[in-house]
């Protein structure tokens, strides 16, 4: 099992509206349908009101990275680029 906790450094005071944002592509649902995604979960962190957590899991490296490779993937990229001053990722596996 692989696991990443990415945690992404919104511009002051844009973490509502990327968050808003996410879900209104869907990113969460959709990658929650994808083969091999166990867990798709963003957290708000009290202490970094500009920071937003997310927490996923996947049954199989290779998975991940076809997840890496969708349409939906971009569209993510494109959302960090407008939303976010940085992105720091802890990647676990077991």
């Amino acid at each position: 099992m692989l696991t990443w906790n990415v945690t992404y450094h919104c511009k002051r005071g844009r973490r509502e509206a990327f968050y808003q944002a996410l879900c209104g592509l869907g990113i969460r649902d959709n990658s929650r349908a994808e083969e091999g995604n166990l867990r798709y979960d963003y957290y708000f962190a009290a202490e970094a009101p500009d920071d937003l957590l997310l927490v996923e899991s996947w049954t199989e490296p290779a998975l991940q990275k076809a997840h890496c490779e969708t349409e939906l993937f971009a569209k993510l990229q494109e959302l960090k680029a407008r939303f976010c001053d940085g992105v720091e990722i802890d990647r676990f596996e077991r």
